[in-house]
């Protein structure tokens, strides 16, 4: 098997990228030795690729972050390329090669003055693939000309809603890549291979995943039936579980090399026949996405990318209230499929984001995992990340962008396991509050919008209430009062900067506010800029709806303002330039964001995928 595998499974992305180190990510087939060089106008660089920068994952699956540490020029061109022991690394993928390029380009910036961002990359759903559009304009661009960087903000994989034809072409990629057998915590099956094979596995592991009771909400006590799935998302037929799954996903949606390896029939025996009509729908878009990851993968090799997780990434609602936290921790299984979307969240996503995060004791964890997988040192791997605290970091652009980690640490709810917790801890802010010292103008990473739409964050309310904020994802930052007012004392506080830059996604539409602090004539300049998703959508006859009562209940003026935690803040919606009366932007899309040097927008825009671009405009 070896001998017909590619060498390079996919890559090379660019990951954190400064005048000090530059990091690409790469997976391989076998241990890659060799030299990274790097060329500028002036100097030629070499680093030699030692094995410790890898981590080996099967017989035939290896994850690499090689670091490059040097005074590397600003503002210039510089070319990459790994020489290694098959050939150089511009040969093996040269599909990954802008036209008239022997070697990979990349710009480093100093000043994030142009910004590309966005969120929620569903490979089957029913729309082109933003980044498509992205890599067919930045090919065009002069190297001067493109963004200082990518920032995707959260359900880069969708491991809780997985298509049939994708889950089926994971399950072909792991024999073919080795990787090790896990032992799972189940009844039915004790090994993945046995999860593969059993009459559950495609359109039905809803009926292997947990339950659990939950008895403390009026509507539970009044239903005859009191179970409730742990894991929440209501496309979680295909869930993902097994570490091998949840990283050959990252493979198959990070590059197209895998998928020559794999065969999707149009139908599959022994499906109903409502699972063959899902197949056959999902297979054709799998097929469009699959069409267009050549271009994604251009996008990665020429410009620096950065990510943090939302929920999808590791499951729907994760950590959403102390309930759902507690039914995890108290389920084996359950633990089990979120630490394994954890440790893959940091092979192929948390690692490049700021490496020196990771120390060697913390890298030796996973070596020592997939070197001789032992259940109890996965278990151990399990517990350490589900109590790390350092997945959030700092970019440090002008103006610095502070990426927020909104889902582990949480302020959790004492008056109720039900209730949603906050996004952020008492602690998780004092850091936050930190990074903003001394800061003329910040862009803040929230994978949630700090300041969403009141009408929608008004339903969710009511659905907590009724006790049940898992129906309609009632995670919002003002659901928490704890969170919500310490950070809305830290955004308007005197001493934080005057210019705040809000980019989130998570909602699967776009929309731009601009807020100010009223009766105040020292006001900080507050912009919340959401971009979501990539490729995802609202269902837009349900979005009409709520933007057309947000306009009429809850404009500027309005008296029931005041009856919100933002009652003290004026938020001015910006109209897209568009002629219609929405205020939100409905269309799979990319966020492009410039800043003039004060740090505040000159041009809020989102490049949809079909090729369109939609400013919002200031009043």
């Amino acid at each position: 098997m070896s001998n017909s595998l590619p060498f390079i499974l996919a890559g090379p992305m660019v990951r954190k990228t400064t005048a000090h180190e530059i990091n690409l990510w790469l997976s391989t087939s076998k241990p890659l030795h060799g030299r990274t060089k790097i060329i500028t106008n002036n100097d030629e660089y070499e680093f030699e690729v030692t094995q410790e920068q890898g981590i080996q994952l099967g017989q035939y699956a290896w994850v690499y972050l090689l670091r490059c540490q040097a005074d590397f020029p600003i503002n210039q061109r510089i070319e990459y390329d790994i020489d290694t022991q098959d050939g150089l690394l511009s040969q093996l993928v040269s599909d990954a090669l802008y036209e008239n390029e022997s070697s990979f380009t990349l710009f480093i910036k100093d000043k994030a003055d142009y910004v590309l961002h966005g969120s929620c990359r569903n490979p089957h759903y029913a729309s082109k693939d933003s980044l498509v559009i992205a890599n067919q304009q930045l090919k065009t661009q002069a190297l001067e000309e493109r963004a200082a960087l990518l920032m995707m903000s959260g359900d880069q994989i969708y491991a809780d809603d997985v298509a049939g034809p994708m889950l089926h072409a994971i399950q072909q990629i792991i024999p073919q890549l080795g990787l090790f057998e896990e032992t799972l915590a189940h009844s039915e099956f004790s090994k993945d291979a046995e999860l593969y094979a059993h009459p559950y596995n495609l359109y039905r592991r809803d009926k292997i995943l947990p339950h659990y009771v939950e008895r403390k909400n009026f509507l539970s006590r009044c239903s005859l039936y009191q179970t409730r799935p742990i894991f929440s998302s209501t496309k979680h037929e295909n869930h993902l579980m097994s570490i091998a799954e949840f990283f050959v996903m990252y493979l198959l949606v990070w590059s197209p090399t895998l998928w020559k390896r794999i065969t999707l029939p149009n139908s599959l025996p022994n499906l109903e026949p409502k699972w063959q009509k899902m197949w056959q729908e999902e297979k054709q878009q799998i097929d469009l996405f699959v069409a267009g990851l050549n271009d994604a993968q251009q996008l990665f090799a020429h410009m620096p990318t950065y990510m943090v997780f939302d929920d999808h990434d590791i499951t729907d609602d994760w950590n959403l209230t102390i309930g759902w936290e507690n039914a995890v921790n108290g389920d084996p299984l359950a633990s089990q499929v979120i630490g394994n979307g954890l440790i893959s969240y940091f092979l192929c996503q948390g690692w490049g984001n700021n490496p020196e995060q990771f120390d060697e004791a913390f890298l030796t964890s996973f070596r020592a995992l997939f070197a001789n997988y032992d259940n109890a040192q996965h278990h151990k791997l399990i517990w350490q990340l589900t109590r790390f605290e350092q997945w959030h970091y700092s970019i440090h652009t002008t103006p610095k962008m502070v990426v927020l980690d909104t889902r582990t640490r949480r302020w959790r709810s004492e008056s109720n396991t039900n209730k949603p917790s906050g996004l952020m801890d008492w602690e998780a802010l004092l850091d936050l509050q930190h990074e903003l010292i001394n800061q003329e103008s910040i862009i803040i990473v929230s994978a949630t919008p700090i300041f969403g739409v009141k009408f929608i964050e008004a339903l969710q309310k009511t659905m907590t209430i009724l006790g049940k904020p898992l129906m309609v994802d009632a995670e919002n930052w003002m659901t928490h009062p704890g969170s919500a007012n310490t950070l809305l004392s830290i955004l308007t506080h005197p001493k934080t900067p005057q210019n705040f830059v809000i980019l989130s996604g998570d909602v699967h539409y776009s929309f731009a506010y601009d807020i100010k602090l009223r009766h105040s004539k020292s006001s900080p300049d507050i912009y919340q800029i959401t971009c979501s998703g990539f490729k995802n959508e609202f269902p837009n006859k349900l979005l009409r709806v709520c933007d057309f009562m947000d306009r009429v209940l809850y404009s500027p003026h309005s008296p029931l303002n005041w009856f919100t935690k933002r009652k003290n803040l004026l938020v001015t919606k910006r109209d897209p330039s568009v002629n219609n009366q929405d205020k939100l932007i409905n269309q799979s899309s990319i966020g492009e964001l410039r800043l003039d040097e004060k740090g505040k927008p000159t041009q809020i825009s989102i490049l949809t995928a079909e090729g369109k671009s939609i400013s919002f405009l200031p009043k």
